[in-house]
């Protein structure tokens, strides 16, 4: 199994820190994506329920505040007229896939194309310092 780790002695430990900086950025980027998603499904399940509040004001014979949540409130977008599937697409395409294409040419600059070389070096540093 250790044949099939990557070696990155090649790597210099400056370009080993800019690309552990490179990768991080990424990484906090991914997150920020997963918060977006995190976002659109909490809005869509509300938006859900505002639908069947909807219903039930009208079974109610609340017709007045069903109309308005029928026509001002579950047709309008969260920014402007933008959905948050629109938000997140964008912030996919427009913003997270050219960074993504960034940082796979970075690493291959810097590193070879290894990902994580401080942490495969701090990994063999403390296996090797280990008592075994």
């Amino acid at each position: 199994m250790d044949d099939e780790i990557p070696t990155t002695d090649r790597v210099s430990d400056s370009e080993a820190a800019a690309a552990h900086e490179v990768e991080l950025a990424l990484e906090w980027l991914q997150r920020a994506r997963g918060r977006f998603v995190e976002f659109h499904h909490a809005t869509g399940h509300a938006l859900d329920h505002l639908h069947d509040a909807e219903a039930a004001l009208r079974d109610c014979g609340y017709d007045d505040l069903a109309d308005e949540i029928r026509d001002e409130h579950l047709p309008r977008g969260v920014f402007e007229d933008r959905w948050t599937y629109d938000l997140l697409e964008e912030y996919e395409e427009a913003f997270l896939a050219p960074y993504e294409e960034f940082e796979e040419r970075a690493r291959e600059e810097l590193a070879d194309g290894v990902r994580h070389v401080r942490e495969r070096r701090q990994e063999a540093e403390w296996k090797e310092r280990a008592d075994r």
